[in-house]
């Protein structure tokens, strides 16, 4: 069977009430899998000088299945929900209209197709969460889309993760998600995963 693996992801755009000037952006995900004797985790992160937080959600999904090097079960976890609903809802209808809505095109159709090309050889149940709710992988993710956003740098694939250490760091410094219990092993629940994505 495909290891399971959580995706959460976020993304950021800094400076969206700009006009007339660009708005740098950023998308981050924090990668966990359970190894039988504890968590291994990494993270992943990118930037663009001049991009809209659609495009940072669409670019975090690519982002985070790129990162995985075979194909998984994967529970992928986003406050966005235009790319969540995308690939769990609408996708299918785009591509059989050629990519076009009743209004024209589709926005962002061609990182919408690159999305589908990476989630194609995974299994993958779409989730959403609401965002700066106290969910703390996902507020890490944010933590990670917005540093890339505001440094405008890349991680360049997945690297060890910081989550621990900034876990730590806010309940230290900001007591703050003092009541989250970190599982021995995933919590069970039952695997959902959407259609197959078109190519």
């Amino acid at each position: 069977m495909e290891p399971l693996v959580f995706l959460y992801a976020d993304e950021s755009c800094l400076g969206n009430q700009n006009v007339g000037r660009d708005s740098p952006g950023g998308a981050g995900v924090l990668l966990e899998h359970w190894r039988g004797d504890g968590w291994e985790r990494r993270d992943a992160w990118l930037s663009e000088p001049a991009t809209t937080n659609n495009c940072m959600a669409i670019r975090s999904g690519i982002i985070g299945l790129a990162a995985l090097k075979r194909p998984s079960r994967v529970v992928f976890t986003s406050d966005s929900s235009y790319l969540v609903n995308g690939m769990s809802q609408w996708i299918h209808g785009w591509a059989r209209r050629g990519w076009k809505r009743k209004t024209g095109a589709v926005e962002n159709a061609e990182l919408w197709k690159e999305l589908c090309r990476a989630a194609a050889q995974h299994r993958i149940e779409w989730r959403w969460v609401r965002g700066h709710a106290g969910h703390p992988q996902n507020e890490y993710a944010n933590h990670l889309a917005t540093r890339a956003a505001k440094k405008q740098d890349s991680s360049n694939g997945a690297l060890p993760s910081g989550f621990e250490a900034w876990l730590s760091e806010e309940r230290d410094r900001y007591e703050r998600y003092i009541e989250y219990i970190e599982h021995a092993a995933p919590e069970p629940h039952t695997f959902r995963p959407a259609e197959t994505p078109p190519l």
